[in-house]
């Protein structure tokens, strides 16, 4: 089992790969989102469930989703079919750091993706070249609200604390213009949801060859969070926009 099959049934029961409730992802995108025939583009898309919402919420808008998991693809696109979406997704199986396009969006998401970038000052930077004027950025990613132990570093890799991230917002020519910590509910909401449908399935399939590693996975990552990061991990969700523009 790989790791992108790991994902897909881990977020079965939380389609959001963050730790965000609906009303968090609900008032993000209302801040988000300029207007209701806006442009949005999500680099590293995954299932797509951002665009997915944005686009039952905005019978206008068009969105385009980029990632390189094909069966997350595969997923948005019979999900924007069954919710009579599909004619306004585009999607592309490509890697979000080297995705080409004009500069005609009016939001870019990018959240819990700034890995893939480098950090976040180059997921700004990358998220700037797709945006069209006026444009603004909706980017979530991890901090540490207090001194982590060497082991969640490891894990987790080397995150900043919230003024941190803040300043290098700002440094890159930011300004946050709505912002949203998520609670502590939200993100053990979000873990208990990773680990338990992981968990569920290989219960709900001991036959499957699969299913001891994914239920190996499922109390590794358990104990990680638990062990490891939980008391020092935060997650913040900003609404960017150039501050000068």
């Amino acid at each position: 089992m790989n790791r992108e099959q790991i994902s897909r049934l881990a977020h079965a029961d939380h389609p959001i790969a963050a730790p965000l409730d609906d009303d968090a992802v609900r008032g993000l995108l209302e801040h988000g989102i300029p207007h209701g025939d806006a442009r949005v583009l999500d680099l590293g898309c995954g299932g797509g469930e951002w665009l997915l919402r944005a686009l039952a919420a905005h019978p206008q808008l068009r969105a385009e989703g980029v990632d390189l998991a094909e069966s997350a693809l595969r997923h948005a696109r019979e999900a924007a079919r069954a919710r009579g979406v599909h004619e306004r997704l585009t999607l592309h199986h490509e890697d979000a750091a080297g995705f080409a396009a004009a500069p005609v969006f009016d939001l870019v998401i990018v959240v819990g993706a700034a890995h893939a970038f480098g950090g976040l000052p180059p997921t700004l930077a990358t998220a700037r070249e797709h945006l069209a004027p006026g444009g603004r950025v909706l980017v979530g990613d991890g901090f540490w609200e207090r001194e982590p132990s060497p082991d969640a570093v490891e894990m987790l890799g080397d995150l900043e604390p919230l003024p941190t991230v803040l300043d290098q917002v700002v440094a890159g020519g930011w300004t946050p213009v709505h912002g949203h910590l998520s609670s502590r509910a939200e993100l053990d909401a979000y873990e208990w949801s990773w680990t338990g449908a992981l968990s569920a399935w290989a219960l709900d399939h001991p036959e499957d060859p699969d299913s001891a590693q994914a239920l190996e996975a499922a109390t590794v990552h358990r104990d990680e969070w638990l062990r490891g990061y939980r008391d020092a991990f935060g997650f913040v969700s900003l609404v960017l926009r150039r501050t000068a523009d």
